[in-house]
Order: C-alpha cells, then structure tokens, then sequence
C-alpha cells in the first residue's frame, strides 16, 4: 500500500443528552447540524470544518437494535454504548482513508486491528434542502491498554457530497481540528500502536510527552495520566481568540486563557476539554 499522510478526519464524541450538547455547542460559536439516525443504535449531529468534523454521538432509545462485538466484527453502537455506561466524553479519533479495505488489512497485519471494514451510507440534505447520497467504509483499530478508547479510518465514498461549504461557517470562525490528546498511566504502553495506526513515528515534546504528527497542522498528543487512559480534550482553530473569548463569556461559560490557547475544562465540556488556538 503506498503512502499515505493521514489528516485528522473527525472526533467522536459520546453524550448522554444530545439535543443539550448540540444547544452547548452552539454557545462556543458553531453551527450543529441536523440530527441523524443510524440503523445500529446510535444518533448524532454534526460540526463540519474545512477538511475535519465533530460527530456529536448518543444511543437512540431502541437499545436493542445495536449489535454485540464478534470476532472479526466491531459494533459501532456497542462501543458507543459501552462507553457511555461509565462516562460520556471524547470516545473515538479518526483518520481519514484513501482505501478502508487494504487498511483493515494493513491494521491486521500489524497486529493492531482484526476487523472487517465497515461499509454504510445514508441520505443527508444539502443547505437548500436537496437530497444528497453519502456513504463510508471504516477499518477499525484498538489497543487492549487503553480500551475506552477507539481508533478508525474514514474512507468517504462521495466527499462531493459530504463537505460543504454552507456547514462550515461558524459564528466563531472555527477552521479545523488540529490536535487530540491521549492520556494512560503508562505512555510507553500505546506508544508502538500509535505510530502504527498512523503510520509516523513519534516525538518527545519538552514535557516529556510523545507528538505524533499528522497531515494539515494535525497531531496526536500522548501523555502521562495518574490513573485510568483515554482522550482527554482537542484543540481547534479559530481567526480571532478574543472573539471566542467574548463568545464563552456571552453564554457563561468558564474557560482559561493561557499563552496562544483558550481552554474549556472537560467538566464544563461533556467530558472532553476544548482548547481554542489562534489560526494564524
């Protein structure tokens, strides 16, 4: 398989109350898309950027339709579900695919992901109101050290009709996701899964963590927790930090302003901390 410099494609983000998160994220400043509903248990909506998105994920009220895990198989509403039991928060981090398949068997190969791509499409809307054909294939990846958190590609079937300019003014400019931070007790543990499953080797940063950096300004931050492991926050790019400052203060939000980022603590997040950085 030739080489492939992979961008971050999208976060996602488990919640218990989707309509509240939606309604939260539109206070920071973006626009949420509508709500959409997937056949094996789970709902989300939408914060589309220039070339990443937020997916804003919780179960729908038919728990039963969501299929268990089984070998060679991954089940989306499963993980989502499971994951939800204990908490909600950033759940899964996604890299975008030119071929979901051959990296379902590259993941295989490594060793780091023994499942089935996973293909499925549905209807969306354009903004005037058309309708419009996606559909994605997914190649799974999991590390057993840090279970609560999950790893897979994006292949999109028709981009043509997924990305779309409309969706992605935000009233706080937001650009694009540009970093997400990974948190175990034991940073060494995932250090060789993650250079696999995004093909670059990581780098020690001054604080004694591992960078991995990705296509398009992204990265993967790896660090040191006291207990426990899974993503911890992202950061994203916006044209002017006092106008997302002014933003946070309008809907009450805490926040911190520190160096060039604002931050948003996971506690006042949904459970996964939002640092704002300057674009330019």
């Amino acid at each position: 398989m030739a080489t492939w410099e992979r961008r971050i494609d999208h976060i996602v983000l488990a919640v218990h109350d989707l309509e509240a998160a939606a309604e939260f994220y539109g206070h920071l400043g973006f626009q949420v898309g509508a709500r959409n509903r997937h056949p094996w248990g789970t709902e989300n909506r939408l914060v589309q950027f220039h070339s990443s998105f937020i997916e804003l994920i919780t179960l729908g009220e038919d728990r039963k339709v969501i299929p268990p895990h089984e070998p060679g198989r991954f089940s989306f509403g499963a993980f989502v579900r499971d994951y939800l039991a204990s908490a909600q928060g950033f759940a899964m981090f996604v890299l975008d695919s030119p071929n979901a398949t051959a990296d379902a068997k590259a993941f295989a190969q490594k060793g780091i992901g023994s499942f089935e791509p996973f293909f499925f499409e549905r209807k969306g809307r354009r903004p005037d109101g058309s309708e419009i054909h996606v559909a994605f294939s997914l190649a799974f990846a999991m590390d057993a050290r840090i279970p609560n958190a999950c790893f897979f590609v994006c292949q999109q079937h028709f981009p043509e009709n997924f990305w779309n300019p409309e969706f992605q003014k935000h009233a706080n400019g937001a650009a694009n996701i540009v970093g997400a931070t990974l948190a175990t007790e034991d940073p060494a543990g995932p250090a060789a899964f993650l250079a696999a499953f995004t093909g670059v080797p990581g780098w020690r940063d001054e604080q004694g963590g591992t960078i991995y950096a990705l296509a398009q300004g992204g990265s993967i931050h790896l660090e040191s927790a006291e207990s426990g492991g899974g993503f911890t926050g992202y950061a994203i790019t916006v044209p002017n930090l006092a106008r997302q400052q002014d933003l946070l203060s309008e809907a009450g939000i805490p926040f911190s302003a520190a160096g060039d980022g604002i931050t948003v603590k996971a506690e006042h997040a949904f459970g996964a901390a939002i640092t704002f950085v300057s674009a330019s």
